[in-house]
């Protein structure tokens, strides 16, 4: 900020300060003295009300510089400055207590209208036509500050106002007085005014140097702010409302500016994931859920102007089952059995098995998610038709056809074995006539109600049961050495299946030996 960004009330003492520079040139009566002393309060008064006004912009940015370090240059400039105007502004106010320390105050005031010599000045600062000792002590202070200043500033263009200004504002050149003749910088301002005129003025330099350091304090705050959010810091990042679509559904999303900045950073993090120390971004760390679309939300918490600020966050994604498995499937193979309880596993994929209904005739829910059982009634041929419900409310659908076969014919057996059972004759009398089924893929029970028993020239005996009755062993004790049993006409039941028939079974034949 330029000197034209003053205030109403430093415009107004600037201008009060020119008119009272002017009527210097005429006979310094009470009323003007008095004016003067008026004028130096007003100073005063304003360099207190800067002193606080600045202290409160230093806080300012060293917090800022605190919560991102943005601001640390901003910073380093303005604690520089901030030290040489402190170190400038008390020397200028040990100047005003050497002008003042032998002036007795009269109620806690300075007696304007009788301070109207400036021996005390002329004495201390000039000898003969130049500069005392004193007088070369102050010009060297002000020029020290002035290079100090602008060093502090460095080449930032943005400080090039202020660094202007410093000059124009703390110009120890020579001026040319009214009537032509050169005069030192000390000889034209301060030389035979009277005390309260230079007590004004050194107040007024005063109220410069807290200009200067507002100034700075003002284009430190703004340019390191300007920075912060420069739009280098921003990136466009596409966001869509979820991480996985179906073919033909509706993308949507939204694009936004996102800052990939390791400035800003944290102070906590609460989600799926940790913060990494290095770029101060939170990084995604979980398992995957559920197939079907999941939530993911967290909270961010930053520090800004020394108040905790949340900052929530909320997304979705959708889990699809791992390809670990082709799908292959026979197209004529299609088949369920009629008897059995035929096992079966039903998906879609991408979506949760809480959005998937399946049914069919004889179908009922298995105990696991996506496994089904299906007993088969009557008829050639099972439809089973899935329907969906997707993450974007819709529902899609899909149907299957099966093929119902009955339960190939088992056969039978002789202590568990089929086909010329051979052993000797007690062992058959023994023995439970069964039944199986060869090279069937489901796990059936097959109960043995009741067969036929012929040995060779004998009569058959029908027997009720699986195993050998009375009747049929005295057949039997008539069979000798190699002859044959055949046992036929098994009856079976399948166990569970209620009244389903089984095909006839086939025999099994017992070699007596």
């Amino acid at each position: 900020m330029a000197s034209g960004k003053l205030t109403p009330r430093q415009k107004m003492i600037n201008l009060m300060y020119l008119v009272f520079i002017a009527m210097l040139a005429l006979n310094m009566s009470k009323e003007v003295l008095s004016a003067f002393g008026l004028m130096n309060e007003q100073f005063e008064s304003s360099n207190v009300d800067a002193t606080k006004t600045n202290k409160d912009m230093h806080e300012a940015l060293t917090a800022k510089a605190a919560e991102n370090p943005s601001f640390a240059n901003a910073k380093a400039v303005s604690d520089k400055a901030k030290a040489i105007s402190e170190q400038f502004y008390n020397y200028i106010e040990s100047l005003k207590t050497s002008l003042t320390k032998d002036i007795e105050k009269v109620d806690g005031k300075l007696p304007y209208e009788a301070m109207d010599k400036g021996d005390k000045i002329d004495e201390d600062w000039f000898e003969g036509d130049g500069y005392s000792k004193k007088g070369k002590e102050i010009v060297a202070a002000i020029e020290k500050y002035k290079s100090d200043m602008k060093a502090a500033l460095g080449n930032d263009v943005k400080y090039k106002s202020v660094a202007a200004e410093i000059d124009a504002r703390f110009n120890t050149a020579d001026v040319k007085a009214q009537d032509g003749a050169m005069k030192s910088y000390l000889d034209y301002h301060y030389k035979g005014f009277p005390s309260i005129a230079s007590l004004t003025k050194l107040s007024a330099m005063q109220n410069n140097v807290k200009v200067i350091e507002a100034n700075i304090f003002n284009i430190a705050l703004g340019k390191a702010a300007l920075e912060a959010t420069s739009m280098n810091k921003y990136t466009a990042i596409v966001v869509l409302d979820k991480n996985a679509y179906f073919q033909g559904e509706k993308v949507t999303g939204k694009v936004v500016l996102g800052r990939y900045d390791s400035n800003t950073k944290p102070t906590s993090f609460s989600g799926p994931g940790r913060i990494d120390p290095a770029s101060g971004q939170a990084v995604i760390d979980m398992t995957a859920g559920a197939v079907g679309e999941q939530k993911i939300s967290g909270k961010f918490t930053f520090l800004e102007d020394g108040k905790t600020v949340p900052l929530p966050f909320e997304g979705s994604y959708v889990v699809v089952p791992r390809p670990n498995s082709a799908t292959i499937s026979a197209d004529k193979m299609n088949v369920v059995y009629r008897g059995v309880v035929n096992p079966m596993t039903i998906s879609f994929a991408g979506v949760s098995d809480n959005n998937v209904t399946a049914n069919a005739p004889g179908m009922t829910k298995g105990g696991k998610p996506g496994k089904y059982e299906i007993r088969p009634g009557a008829g050639n041929e099972l439809v089973i038709n899935v329907s969906a419900k997707l993450p974007d409310g819709k529902v899609v659908s899909d149907k299957k056809m099966f093929r119902i076969k009955g339960i190939p014919a088992p056969v039978g057996t002789i202590r568990g074995e089929d086909g010329v059972v051979k052993g000797p004759k007690n062992s058959l009398e023994v023995s439970t006539v069964g039944a199986k089924l060869v090279d069937f893929d489901f796990e059936v029970d097959i109960d043995v109600t009741g067969f036929n028993l012929k040995v060779t020239g004998q009569p058959t005996v029908v027997v009720s049961g699986n195993k050998l009755n009375a009747q049929a062993k005295a057949v039997l004790s008539k069979a000798g050495r190699g002859d044959q049993v055949t046992i036929s006409e098994i009856k079976t039941k399948l166990r569970g299946a209620g009244n389903y028939m089984m095909p006839k079974t086939a025999p099994v034949i017992y070699e007596i030996q």
